[in-house]
C-alpha cells in the first residue's frame, strides 16, 4: 500500500521539532494543541517510526525523527516554491544586466542561471565594463539593472552585502626589499583600485603598476605567473593564491559594498523586477555558504 507524506502533516511535524513544544507549535500554525497532537501521530503511524520522545517537561526528537527533519524541510520548501511559482506573473521580454567582469565570472552565473530556468522566457543580456560607465549606461536608459561594488552604503543602490578585500600573490612571488610592489590592478575607477593605492600611501609602501586591466582572468593570469600582487575580493579569490594582509607594506584593507542599482521606471517592469529579486536573493544567500 502506498503511504504518502502529507503536507500539513510536515508542516506540524518541523514546528514541533523547531519549538519543542506542541503548545508553541499549535500558536505557530493556528491550531489547538490537540490538533497537533493528532497530526504528530498520524505521520508516526505512516512512518511506523516514533519521531518525539514526550514527557511532562520536554518534548524531544528522535534519531529517525532527526532523519526525517532535513527532508521535511526540503519538501516543504518546494512545496512552497512550486505554489509561488504558480501565482507569480508571467514574465517574459529582456533584462540588460550591468555589471562589472569579475561579478560576471565569480557570483552571477548561477544566480543567473536560476533565473533563466524560473522564467524561460525571459532573455537575459549580461554587459561587463567599470562601474562608471555602467551607471552612465544606467541613467541613459541602456541597462535595466547594475550590480556594483562601492566603499560604502552612501549610494543609490540597493544594499546586498559587504565584501572583505585582501592582498594576494602566488606563493612564488617575490619582491627585493625596498623596491616598489608591483601590482596588478584594475584600471582607474575602480573601487578596489583606489582602497588599495590609498592604504598603501597611508602605510608609506611605495609601488608601480604591473597589469592594469579590467579582466579578471588576466589578472590571475598575471598573479598566477609571479607577476605582482592583486587586491581581490573574498568571493573571488583563486585557489593556491596566498593572502598577505598583515604582512610588511601590506595594510589593512576596508570592505566594498555590493549593491544593485534600478533604472529609473524599471520596476513596473515583470521581468526586470524577478530578476534583480533573484540577484539581491541570491547574492545574500551565497555569502552565507
Amino acid at each position: 500500500m502506498q503511504r504518502d507524506l502529507e503536507i500539513d502533516l510536515l508542516r506540524a511535524f518541523v514546528a514541533v521539532a523547531t519549538h519543542k513544544n506542541f503548545t508553541q507549535a499549535a500558536g505557530v500554525l493556528g491550531r489547538t494543541q490537540s490538533a497537533i497532537s493528532i497530526q504528530i501521530k498520524r505521520l508516526e503511524e505512516i512512518a511506523g517510526l516514533r519521531l518525539f520522545e514526550r514527557t511532562n517537561k520536554a518534548v524531544t526528537i528522535t534519531a529517525q525523527g532527526e532523519t526525517l527533519l532535513d527532508d521535511a524541510n526540503r519538501i516543504l520548501q518546494l512545496n512552497d516554491e512550486a505554489l509561488s511559482r504558480l501565482h507569480q506573473p508571467e514574465a517574459d521580454g529582456l533584462v540588460r544586466i550591468g555589471t562589472p567582469d569579475d561579478y560576471a565570472t565569480y557570483l552571477l552565473p548561477q544566480v543567473l542561471s536560476d533565473f533563466s530556468t524560473a522564467y524561460p522566457r525571459v532573455q537575459v543580456e549580461v554587459v561587463c565594463d567599470d562601474v562608471v560607465d555602467l551607471l552612465r549606461r544606467l541613467d541613459q536608459g541602456k541597462l535595466d539593472l547594475v550590480v556594483a561594488a562601492h566603499p560604502n552604503k552612501n549610494n543609490s543602490g540597493e544594499f546586498i552585502r559587504r565584501e572583505p578585500l585582501h592582498w594576494v600573490a602566488a606563493s612564488n612571488f617575490y619582491c627585493e626589499p625596498g623596491e616598489p610592489v608591483p601590482l596588478v590592478i584594475y584600471p582607474h575607477g575602480s573601487v578596489c583600485r583606489e582602497i588599495a593605492l590609498k592604504a598603501l600611501g597611508r602605510a608609506g609602501t611605495s609601488w608601480r603598476i604591473a597589469y592594469s586591466t579590467r579582466s579578471v582572468a588576466v589578472i590571475h593570469n598575471a598573479v598566477a605567473a609571479g607577476s605582482g600582487v592583486a587586491v581581490s575580493e573574498s568571493a573571488t579569490i583563486e585557489d593556491g593564491f596566498e593572502i598577505l594582509d598583515g604582512r610588511d607594506g601590506f595594510p589593512p584593507l576596508q570592505d566594498i559594498v555590493i549593491a544593485l542599482h534600478r533604472r529609473a521606471g524599471s520596476e513596473a517592469l515583470a521581468a526586470v523586477a524577478l530578476a534583480a529579486e533573484y540577484i539581491v536573493q541570491g547574492l545574500k544567500n551565497s555569502a552565507m555558504q
